[in-house]
């Protein structure tokens, strides 16, 4: 994959004005035209545990890739949106769930986008912010993965960043990596391939963007094609 910084592709974006920071909602990314872009039921990983063993699911490009795979889910979700998505596609592929949660989980006031000096708007201003720790790095497990999907609301053109830590911190190496993503409008962008150049190892694959609203048959069948 061609190497892009975050700030290239800030720039590049120049790019998604004031009002499609959160893909029009907050930082979730993923709820059209609300201040809170994924649903408030889970805010920015609120939700309880930091591995779930489920079913998964989801579609991609890169057909046949779950073939013989032992396959993980693995998904960041501010408010909801991408956590959906994760479920459905685990339960139709027979996958494991992994829930990437902040050691500071992030509340509705921390992502309300329009707000300045919220959470999430010092850290989009403040590249040095966007270092976020998690509560459990890398899925017990790890290695007997062959195949891992990696969710991720979108948040000012890029993948959310308490999604970097996962990427930067676990061996891809032998593992096949399939990105996906939610929001109200904008794509996947280069957002998969800035967290391909985070980890440094791996078969990275095309990715797929959901809007929103998708349909739970859009996801099974998006994951009956990987």
């Amino acid at each position: 994959m061609t190497n892009f910084t975050r700030r290239d592709v800030l720039k590049m974006a120049g790019i998604i004005s004031a009002g499609l920071a959160l893909d029009g909602c907050s930082a979730g990314g993923s709820n059209g035209g609300s201040s809170t872009g994924e649903s408030s039921a889970s805010s920015a990983g609120t939700t309880s545990g930091s591995s779930e063993s489920t079913s998964s699911t989801a579609d991609n490009s890169a057909s046949g890739a779950t073939a013989g795979s032992k396959v993980l889910v693995a998904y960041y979700s501010a408010q909801g949106h991408t956590k959906r998505v994760a479920e459905v596609a685990a339960a139709e592929l027979g996958a494991d769930l992994f829930e990437i949660v902040p050691e500071e989980v992030y509340t509705d006031a921390d992502l309300t986008w329009t707000n300045s000096d919220s959470r999430v708007s010092r850290e989009h201003d403040d590249e040095s912010l966007r270092d976020v720790p998690l509560a459990q790095t890398t899925p017990d497990n790890w290695a007997d993965y062959d195949t891992v999907l990696l969710g991720y609301p979108i948040w000012w053109a890029i993948a959310a960043w308490p999604t970097n830590h996962f990427a930067s911190d676990n061996d891809f190496a032998g593992k096949k990596v399939i990105p996906f993503c939610t929001s109200a409008s904008s794509g996947l962008g280069q957002s998969g391939q800035l967290l391909a150049d985070a980890a440094g190892t791996g078969d990275w694959q095309s990715g797929q963007r959901f809007s929103s609203g998708a349909s739970d048959d859009e996801v099974r069948s998006w994951a009956k094609s990987i």
